[in-house]
């Protein structure tokens, strides 16, 4: 089984585990497996046994890479342009879900937590990661855009990071991660089965604040690594330079700002080589999302990114992008514009439109 479902008697109440189970893929979300996680998901919101709920991934390599590209290629390249904007509607109802889930949830991730992997930590109540985390919103180098509720968090970013991240796909390791907030705490890899035998060992009491309550003592209680062990932060060394040239009113001058600055870092020239390779059209969706979401409601948020899918969806860039990643790594793709000062107007607000599905919402949210 691609996701495995486990209901975990504790002293008092039950554990409601999910464990991803697609090591290899990096856990990616398949149509099948996001179907499973909301069927979980909404069972187990009105099951009165269930108190509390943890989501972890297995495999040594990552939590959760994302979505699956092949899988979404292929439905593009068979022409079922509708099917695709159905499995984003998955997604996001997914993503929304969790963010409303009415009991506490506890995201455990590790590795490479990417993408929709990244939107399911965020929308965890309580983040937890190992040392070796590697988090990114890559999607700019497939012609898509941060999504999966990323207008939501990255806009809670100190400064422009969130912008940033989008542009660049910056790679974070765990100490970024916590500086900014997108961690709680660090775990060690060891430490993960002895949390779920702390949290099996609790007597829950169903109401959720009180649980709440109980879950926080706990994990302040956990053993963490010594900070001092952990990783140099890129963003400690380059915030200064982020929120200096991430400042500006046009998305051109930005990011010829960001690409002219003599900054020597291999962590820097790995961001400006993404931004430099990256499509322009999703330059300007980040640009024009964290930008829009500002003053939105989540579910806001979640209708408009699908509404930006869904475009992406219809136009060539993200079939272009997905089939150079997957099959021809060495070539760049074809974007169909190679500049973001060439990218007219009209093409960027077309994203900006309602997702409809023969006339219909495709993602009715509660």
């Amino acid at each position: 089984m691609s996701v495995e479902v486990q209901e975990i008697e504790c002293m008092e109440g039950r554990l409601g585990l999910i464990s991803l189970n697609a090591p290899e893929t990096i856990n990616a979300l398949s149509e099948d497996m996001l179907t499973e996680l909301q069927s979980t998901l909404d069972r187990w919101a009105d099951d009165d046994r269930i108190y509390l709920v943890a989501l972890q991934g297995r495999g040594e390599r990552g939590f959760c890479a994302g979505g699956q590209l092949r899988d979404l290629h292929e439905t593009l390249t068979a022409g079922s342009k509708e099917q695709a904007i159905r499995q984003f509607a998955l997604e996001y109802r997914l993503i929304f879900s969790l963010h409303r889930f009415p009991k506490p949830v506890v995201g455990i991730a590790h590795g490479i937590t990417m993408g929709a992997g990244l939107g399911l930590l965020s929308a965890c109540r309580y983040r937890l990661a190992t040392p070796d985390i590697t988090l990114a919103m890559p999607e700019i180098s497939i012609g898509l855009f941060p999504d999966v509720g990323a207008s939501w968090f990255l806009n809670r970013l100190p400064g422009r990071i969130g912008l940033f991240m989008g542009l660049t796909g910056a790679r974070l390791n765990i100490t970024d991660a916590i500086r900014i907030g997108l961690v709680d705490m660090a775990i060690e890899p060891e430490e993960r089965p002895s949390l779920l035998g702390q949290l099996q060992d609790q007597r829950w009491t169903g109401e959720p604040a009180a649980d709440d309550n109980r879950l926080f003592r706990l994990l302040n209680q956990t053993s963490v690594p010594d900070y001092h062990s952990l990783p140099p932060s890129h963003l400690a060394q380059h915030e200064k330079d982020i929120a200096r040239l991430s400042a500006g009113d046009a998305l051109p001058e930005v990011v010829d700002q960001l690409l002219s600055a003599e900054i020597d870092s291999e962590w820097w020239h790995a961001c400006m080589s993404t931004l430099r390779e990256g499509c322009p059209v999703s330059a300007w969706l980040v640009w024009t999302q964290l930008q829009k979401a500002q003053q939105l409601s989540l579910k806001d948020i979640m209708n408009m990114e699908l509404g930006m899918a869904a475009e992406c969806v219809r136009r060539p860039d993200l079939a272009e992008g997905i089939r150079t990643r997957l099959m021809e790594a060495h070539q760049p793709p074809a974007w169909s514009f190679s500049r973001v000062d060439e990218v007219p107007t009209e093409v960027v607000e077309a994203h900006f439109q309602p997702a409809r599905i023969d006339g219909q919402d495709p993602m009715p949210l509660d």
